[in-house]
């Protein structure tokens, strides 16, 4: 049995790191890049800084929510290999959606620090378009996959503006 773990652990982790080259790779390094040229502008050093600070912390955010997924659910965030189970650990606990939301904070981030407004707009179009997947996609299946486990997460769990107290399962557990 625990042969079997580990091999669904290792298969997890590479498709993790797959998925995360592939998908963020694209819209936070990619796209930014062929916007930008990491070229920065004139910019205000204090802005600057704020930038990095933002991206640091989105891509720290990110890493930990892959990893999440990979040695806890024992899966990927791709839709064809889902994890086994319902992931409400670490940033998951704070907001339903970290991925996208450390995501947008990378773009963001680089807006600041490069001084290109266009990646603002760009983190917005994003936002609407990852909002409408979570919406139309993500959301449905997850409630058919976890049914009442995923519903009460949903119900205290914000989608996209962290709560400022961490959730756990057994809160409310004493009502």
């Amino acid at each position: 049995m625990e042969g079997d773990r580990g091999s669904s652990r290792a298969r997890a982790v590479a498709g993790s790191i797959g998925f995360l080259v592939i998908a963020p790779g694209v819209a936070a390094g990619i796209i930014p890049w062929l916007i930008t040229d990491w070229d920065a502008n004139e910019w205000w050093l204090p802005l600057r800084v704020l930038g990095v600070v933002i991206a640091a912390a989105g891509l720290a955010g990110l890493l930990d929510a892959f990893a999440r997924f990979a040695f806890e659910g024992y899966g990927t965030p791709a839709p064809v290999a889902p994890t086994e189970r319902l992931i409400v650990t670490g940033p998951y606990r704070y907001v339903r959606n970290p991925m996208y939301v450390a995501v947008t904070s990378l773009i963001v981030g680089q807006g600041l620090y490069f001084g290109y407004a266009v990646l603002f707009a760009y983190a917005a179009a994003f936002v609407a378009v990852t909002a409408a997947f979570v919406r139309a996609y993500e959301e449905p299946v997850l409630s058919r996959t976890y049914g009442a486990e995923y519903e009460r997460y949903r119900s205290e769990v914000p989608g996209w503006r962290p709560r400022l107290t961490p959730w756990s399962p057994s809160d409310g557990d004493e009502r």
